[in-house]
């Protein structure tokens, strides 16, 4: 395991290794979750790194990576554990063929640890010496009992199993939880956590991201395609452009060998950079041709 890092520029500094370009508010936010063993709450509009930071400190601190994909009607079996039925079912078949004899060590042994089949939650908690990195990635797609469950594992980092007891963990695994904020997470969990908001980045960061992310994009083309993106946000869509969206954009036009931005390749690619017909149809002609004339002067005159 890679040692935790011991200030704000270290984290930084881990981050930035990673390839990660971190304002300083999230790197100490993510330097306190990690001093003070608390889950680090990240929200934000999708597509601004919120995942991806977890996966870079995974990384970064060579540890295992959990990810628990939230979604609607996520469950505990899906979530921390579930009886593996079928081996169950096996052993008691097992047993009656053995006779008298073999009943009481059944009974004893139908619910023991080996037929547990762990799930990314019971995962984070069992790692060990070497505890792993926990996403619990979109916690707003889940509902308010999964929420409510999860505040054993935020508070005791530990699990309460019927058949078993409490499974509690030896050393707490870094928890990083998401939300794109579609529906307001339940103050309960939010006081369990350090809490950030992730915003869109200013356009040198968002420069800086662009040419770690997207490399083969050339200096003048990376330049143009932030300030478009940058202007593209202050226009009432839908849905506006994240991050993601920036690098596939910036990919995208390399692939085409465009080496500046005109009206026409934009039109053309408006898909990879909005993902609402009618943020297309909002942007595409007029409102494309205007961004993209002020995309360039903007990079042109850009320090």
């Amino acid at each position: 395991m890679t040692a935790l890092p011991k200030s704000i520029d270290e984290a930084l500094a881990l981050l930035a290794a990673g390839g990660y370009v971190a304002e300083r508010s999230l790197a100490t936010a993510l330097f306190l979750a990690l001093r003070m063993e608390r889950p680090l709450f990240l929200e934000g509009e999708a597509g601004v790194g919120k995942t991806e930071l977890a996966k870079v400190v995974a990384q970064a601190l060579d540890r295992t990576l959990v990810r628990l994909q939230c979604y609607e009607g996520l469950d505990i079996a899906s979530a921390v554990y579930e009886w593996n039925y079928p081996r169950q079912m096996l052993e008691i078949r097992l047993a009656e063929s053995a006779g008298q004899k073999a009943r009481p060590a059944l009974e004893e042994n139908l619910f023991s640890a080996k037929f547990l089949i762990e799930r990314p939650l019971l995962q984070a908690l069992r790692g060990g010496d070497a505890p792993p990195v926990l996403l619990i990635d979109e916690l707003d797609r889940t509902d308010e009992p999964f929420e409510a469950y999860l505040l054993e594992v935020l508070s005791e980092w530990q699990v309460s199993i019927p058949e078993i007891g409490t499974i509690k963990a030896a050393r707490p695994p870094v928890v990083i939880i998401t939300s794109n904020r579609t529906r307001e997470i339940h103050d309960a969990v939010k006081r369990r956590c350090l809490y950030h908001w992730v915003n869109y980045p200013d356009a040198q960061r968002e420069l800086e991201i662009v040419r770690r992310k997207a490399p083969e994009a050339s200096d003048v083309l990376s330049r143009q395609v932030v300030a478009f993106v940058q202007k593209l946000r202050s226009v009432d869509l839908f849905k506006l452009p994240g991050v993601a969206e920036t690098i596939d954009w910036a990919k995208a036009l390399t692939a085409l060998d465009a080496r500046t931005l005109d009206p026409d390749t934009v039109n053309d690619t408006l898909g990879v950079l909005l993902k609402y017909q009618d943020d297309i149809a909002k942007v595409r002609g007029g409102e494309a041709a205007r961004l993209a004339t002020e995309a360039r002067a903007a990079a042109a005159t850009a320090p």
